[in-house]
């Protein structure tokens, strides 16, 4: 008994070592020491975040937000049948279910119909797809590949560096990216004990060849293969009114994802809500929350009351106090396991996308995120916020700090990891 508990306490150290390790090496984001004084909404503002972000704000869009799975697979199978020349499909996490099966037979079906599949599925996210499917996409003519396969030896580092957007664009016209992936989970209207709470979009309009360049970048690193031409690119023509802009970051690409948010934090002056699961800032981005706080800006936080990864939970929840002591209000979703990830500026500003407000998002991982310069679809966001909210509980100062032995310990063993959090 005693050789058993020795040994388990030798493999617990051998493995924080490692993983320490592994921390103590990975990319971070450079810090940016001062921010443009420009207020959301402004000119000057739109401007400053195009030049940032290397991303064009382009109009004429048609934006329909989706809220959870009640929404967003009925939109996603809509768009893949409706596919006539091209479909583009890059999906971070695939288990089995009933929307698996919907999604996989649906695009077989339209490979089987002539229609070009390109298939590509992240090499971690997906492990837990069956093989069944793969074998049913194979054998109707789509286009499989893997992006950056895990290979026979596994490292630590093996979950960086992974393609964690999502994107499903059909005939170069019709594109659907957010936060889901494709599970029973993701199933129901957010409510649901053991599903998520999640945010997608549907854009028709020029900004869909923006999401396409995405795909196109992830597909040819996994393939060497450079796709174009009119069925992936369609001819652009306006959709609709809504102005958009499509940010999408990577370790190679470099950090725009967090220059968007720094930006976003530093331009309001009314409020900034900002739902995510994985909420982990660093501290540069802490800094402009309360910097926001203290010039009068209500700055909101909507977090995981539940959450997959409990270790995720108290890296985050261990620097909520200095944010209380700052002004800033955090909330814990109750209903559903929070999954959207998504951010209001002052009601003329928006984003939602596959980025967390963390390390791994920011500079590990490679993110796409749509903003939004359009007050009622941004209103509309913003009341899916307000909505959340009453099935949130606020975090006070007092119960933060009176939280239980426990979870301190846990909150302090999680420091070194943080990074790959």
């Amino acid at each position: 008994m005693i050789k058993r508990r020795v040994a388990l306490a030798a493999t617990l150290v051998v493995g924080a070592l490692a993983i320490t390790l592994a921390a103590a090496s990975c990319d971070r984001v450079p810090p940016a020491e001062k921010l443009p004084a420009v207020a959301a909404g402004d000119t000057a503002f739109t401007a400053t975040m195009e030049a940032h972000t290397n991303s064009p704000i382009v109009d004429g869009n048609r934006v329909d937000i989706l809220l959870n799975g009640d929404q967003i697979f009925p939109a996603k199978l809509a768009a893949i049948r409706s596919a006539r020349t091209t479909i583009t499909y890059a999906e971070y996490f695939y288990a089995d279910g009933g929307p698996a099966r919907e999604i996989a037979e649906a695009l077989a079906e339209r490979c089987r119909a002539g229609v070009t599949a390109h298939i590509l599925l992240d090499g971690f996210g997906t492990l837990s797809m069956p093989r069944e499917y793969l074998k049913l996409l194979e054998g109707a003519g789509c286009h499989l590949a893997t992006f950056r396969p895990l290979g026979r030896w596994v490292s630590v580092g093996r979950h960086n560096k992974r393609n964690h957007r999502r994107v499903l664009v059909a005939d170069g016209r019709v594109a659907i990216t957010g936060g889901s992936g494709v599970s029973e989970k993701w199933t129901g209207d957010g409510r649901l004990d053991g599903h998520w709470r999640d945010t997608d979009v549907r854009i028709e309009g020029p900004a869909a060849r923006n999401i396409q360049s995405a795909f196109f970048e992830n597909w040819r690193e996994a393939t060497g293969e450079l796709l174009g031409g009119d069925r992936y690119l369609s001819n652009g023509r306006p959709s609709g009114q809504t102005r958009a802009q499509v940010i999408k970051s990577s370790p190679a690409g470099g950090y725009d994802m967090y220059t968007m948010y720094l930006l976003a934090i530093a331009s309001a002056r009314r409020s900034v809500y900002l739902t995510n699961p994985y909420f982990l800032p660093d501290d540069r981005m802490e800094e402009a929350l309360l910097a926001a706080a203290a010039r009068g800006v209500r700055v909101v936080a909507l977090t995981p009351g539940k959450i997959d990864h409990n270790v995720v939970r108290a890296a985050s929840r261990r620097g909520f106090g200095r944010l209380l002591l700052g002004g800033i209000e955090i909330f814990e979703y109750q209903a559903a396991l929070l999954h959207a990830k998504t951010m209001v500026v002052d009601g003329v500003w928006a984003t939602v996308g596959s980025t967390n407000f963390d390390n791994r998002s920011f500079a590990l991982n490679d993110e796409l995120n749509v903003v939004l310069y359009d007050r009622a679809v941004v209103e509309r966001l913003a009341a899916a916020f307000e909505a959340d909210l009453g099935h949130a509980r606020r975090v006070t100062y007092d119960a933060w700090q009176n939280r239980g032995l426990k979870t301190k310990l846990l909150e302090r063993l999680v420091v070194p990891l943080e990074s790959q959090l």
